[in-house]
């Protein structure tokens, strides 16, 4: 069964109302979650390439991305969960794992179903919640996996928007 339907949701996925790249991250997270992950993208076969500035690079370990100096070109992981979805990993900081989606590319229930399984496979990893925030509006999440619940939920109400 999927964890959200589409048609109760879809406002959540416009990105006239959502900004087209909202903020998806995992609070509360440090170093090992980001090590975490990499290696969920690597056993999960997820297609991926990790850049920094305009240089593809080897996917490196977390801490070594996370040490980095200040001024250094920006890193980001693109990774693809299936062909046609896109997360961009940006490493902004060791305590907070934080990616974009465009939600041009997550639209109907097929899509949908894809991004949850991929919030979950990330939530079940981690043992964490992976909360969605409208972009610009940080700190507002309106869905997320709950560890409690192992799926993802609503978190606000997608009639307000």
């Amino acid at each position: 069964m999927a964890d959200l339907l589409w048609d109760d949701v879809s406002s959540f996925f416009d990105p006239d109302l959502m900004g087209s790249l909202p903020d998806v991250r995992v609070p509360d997270a440090s170093v090992e979650d980001w090590q975490a992950v990499l290696d969920l993208v690597a056993e999960k076969g997820w297609k991926c390439q990790y850049s920094e500035g305009e240089t593809v690079l080897p996917v490196p370990r977390a801490e070594a991305v996370l040490s980095r100096p200040a001024d250094a070109e920006g890193p980001d992981l693109r990774v693809w969960p299936t062909a046609d979805v896109l997360a961009i990993f940006r490493f902004h900081a060791d305590d907070e794992v934080d990616f974009d989606v465009d939600l041009r590319e997550l639209q109907g229930q097929g899509r949908l179903d894809v991004f949850c399984g991929f919030l979950r496979e990330i939530g079940r990893r981690l043992g964490k919640p992976v909360l969605m925030d409208p972009e610009g509006d940080y700190g507002h999440p309106v869905l997320g996996f709950d560890v409690e619940a192992d799926r993802v939920v609503l978190l606000a109400d997608p009639q307000v928007r």
